[in-house]
């Protein structure tokens, strides 16, 4: 596959992550697929379409704004950024859970992928957990 179709895969893996988009993932990534970020560790295909569905919605009107994308052979990276609204409950474990305060949440992250064919097979997503917490909790 030539790298600009691998760049427009990497593209659909970030908004179906994002967008907790489950039903494109088979599309996109290999049954085998490994990845992991925060928050996030999986083996298979299945691991990741149970941990997107599992996800809450605690944010609303996100907007992805990306700042680079590059494919490079058979890996790509993205950096990118996620404006949002904090409209949801956040549940950090069962004990505890950040009530959404309404704020704007601004997230800059990097994703890099390692393709086989013309799908993800593994991935590392890296973002700043502690910055996103800290827009969540009021001052």
């Amino acid at each position: 596959m030539a790298e600009n179709g691998r760049a427009e895969t990497l593209r659909r893996a970030l908004e179906a992550g994002v967008n907790g988009d489950v039903d494109a993932l088979p599309e996109i990534f290999t049954a085998n697929v490994s990845g992991w970020g925060p928050h996030m560790l999986v083996s298979s295909l299945d691991e990741l379409k149970e941990t997107l569905a599992a996800r809450e919605d605690a944010l609303s009107d996100v907007q992805i704004e990306i700042n680079s994308l590059d494919v490079f052979g058979n890996k790509g990276f993205v950096e990118y950024r996620i404006n949002a609204v904090f409209s949801g409950p956040f549940v950090l474990d069962e004990e505890t859970t950040i009530e959404p305060t309404g704020g704007k949440i601004l997230l800059g992250a990097a994703l890099v992928a390692e393709f086989d064919g013309d799908k993800i097979s593994a991935f590392r997503n890296y973002f700043d957990d502690a910055a996103l917490l800290e827009q969540m909790v009021p001052a």
